[in-house]
């Protein structure tokens, strides 16, 4: 498998919603337009970031379809397709396949069997749900290399979206690999950081639905042409707007974020509270204050 074709920037696509907490489709395909013209390789599709465990199978089914639709083969789609229930994931690893995706995701376990046995449980049933490779996602979580290696063993395992910050476990593991493997950086506020190891093929994050062109060009700058020091400004500044993002503990604000550009995806769902309309407007006026981005821009 060449991975050359892999490398750059891709957003944790936002699941967006209706005013009665439908999925808006419309705003899915806005989303895809925006971001691919904003130079994004592609999407990582019902992530943590989309809400993932917070919709139906229906509904994760039907995002995954509107972003296939929508992308037109134009970027590639990695469809999250973890769930509590193993056979749930690989109801949904085998519908990534039946409509387009180019690779399939999962975390580990979620609330039970939650131990390594597991996991290789969990995954060997999900990569052999397809003929899709299949990238782990590492959230938060600690990686061995030693023990991790052992994934790579199985049936179209061929990456890992690292979500921490011990870059140097990830040199370690692919040191222990006998064989390629596609790693992809979770951390937005880190990017430069984590592509100047190079270990990294690129990045997926949240902040890349606001600032596309942003965390392109970081990938550009430090794996094209290694120019770390170009990528620092621009780093800088998508970690002012992360911060901003950051400072309420709500991943509501961050969608807030886009209603302010001119793509409103509504808020999150329960458990995350709403942001109220005076919440909105006191928000809007430190995103004014802040500068980077412009309101309406869309």
């Amino acid at each position: 498998m060449h991975f050359e074709e892999m490398r750059g920037a891709y957003s944790a696509l936002f699941t967006p919603y209706t005013k009665d907490n439908r999925i808006n489709t419309e705003m899915i395909g806005r989303l895809v337009e925006h971001q691919l013209a904003g130079g994004l390789r592609g999407f990582f599709v019902g992530g943590t970031t989309g809400e993932s465990m917070l919709l139906t199978l229906d509904e994760r089914k039907l995002v995954l379809e509107t972003v296939v639709a929508a992308n037109r083969g134009r970027g590639k789609v990695i469809a999250h397709v973890g769930a509590v229930r193993t056979e749930d994931s690989v109801d949904l690893a085998r519908h990534a396949a039946d409509c387009g995706a180019d690779w399939v995701a999962s975390v580990p376990p979620v609330y039970f069997a939650q131990t390594f046995e597991g996991t290789l449980y969990h995954y060997s049933q999900i990569a052999g749900a397809s003929d899709l490779p299949f990238m782990v996602y590492a959230f938060r979580t600690t990686v061995d290399p030693e023990r991790d290696a052992r994934l790579f063993e199985i049936k179209n395992l061929k990456g890992m979206k690292f979500t921490n910050s011990n870059y140097y476990s990830i040199q370690q593991l692919r040191r222990r690999l006998d064989k390629p493997a596609l790693f992809l950086s979770g951390m937005d506020e880190l990017l430069v950081c984590a592509l100047s190891m190079g270990v990294f093929h690129g990045g997926i994050g949240t902040t890349y639905n606001m600032l596309p062109r942003h965390f392109a060009e970081i990938c550009r700058l430090v794996l094209e042409c290694g120019d770390v020091a170009a990528a620092r400004p621009l780093q800088h500044e998508a970690n002012a707007l992360i911060a901003l993002a950051l400072k309420y503990g709500n991943m509501s604000y961050s969608k807030a974020i886009m209603r302010f550009m001119g793509l409103d995806c509504g808020y999150c769902r329960a458990p995350f509270p709403p942001v109220s309309e005076e919440q909105y407007a006191a928000f809007a006026d430190e995103l004014r204050a802040q500068g980077i981005l412009q309101e309406g821009q869309i």
